[in-house]
């Protein structure tokens, strides 16, 4: 049974402009998350609160837009956050951004944007996102916590070599029938037991394609 109407999703947000529109501690944390995917970050605000956020304008990490909000400013924008201390005024750009087709976030009353931020695990290429639909951040980051303790360090470096073997399988074998084949093999093998057991013989690209030319035959 679906408690809500959310699907969860990947978005790539890199080199796409993102705006915030806020200043404050909020703001600052939704910055952090856009720039840490390679988004070009857009502050509007008349003022900035956030020791952090201020720290991020002046290195150039992202560009600060110092105006009250107006409808024009979210035009063109991938993506926008309603992350003011105003809850009327998100409201408002929730309405601007939706009328634009624009994504939108609204920190204060989540139900009334188009998504939300779930609590987010990475270990390397593994993401995952955690939502208690409503239940509480709390609960989520009790979750996330229990994942962490679940997929350790050792899932990174599984995750890697993974990724190596079927770029690999994909280059290198053209018989599609073979590839699927392979690549089921792959996943059957022990590779996560090898590295936490601290197997010193590393998955080079040599290793791969000799695994490779071994095991194409049936």
């Amino acid at each position: 049974m679906a408690y809500d109407n959310n699907i969860p999703i990947l978005l790539n947000c890199r080199n796409r402009r993102c705006l915030i529109i806020g200043g404050g501690r909020v703001a600052a944390r939704k910055a952090s998350t856009l720039l840490d995917v390679g988004a070009n970050v857009h502050i509007v605000s008349p003022v900035i609160k956030s020791e952090s956020l201020q720290q991020q304008v002046d290195r150039g990490q992202l560009r600060w837009d110092q105006r009250t909000y107006g409808a024009d400013v979210i035009q063109g924008a991938f993506l926008v956050h309603a992350a003011t201390n105003d809850a009327k005024l998100n409201l408002i750009i929730a309405e601007d951004a939706e009328r634009l087709g624009i994504l939108v976030n609204v920190s204060s009353d989540g139900g009334r944007g188009s998504f939300t931020n779930p609590t987010v695990m990475r270990r390397g290429r593994l993401i995952l996102a955690v939502s208690t639909s409503g239940a509480g951040p709390i609960a989520s980051m009790r979750i996330r916590d229990q994942l962490e303790e679940q997929f350790g360090e050792a899932y990174e470096s599984y995750l890697d070599v993974l990724y190596r073997i079927r770029a690999t399988i994909k280059s290198v074998v053209s018989d599609e029938e073979i590839r699927r084949r392979l690549l089921d093999q792959a996943y059957r093998l022990d590779i996560l037991g090898e590295i936490e057991r601290g197997n010193d013989e590393p998955w080079s690209t040599d290793r791969i394609k000799l695994w490779i030319e071994n095991n194409q035959e049936e």
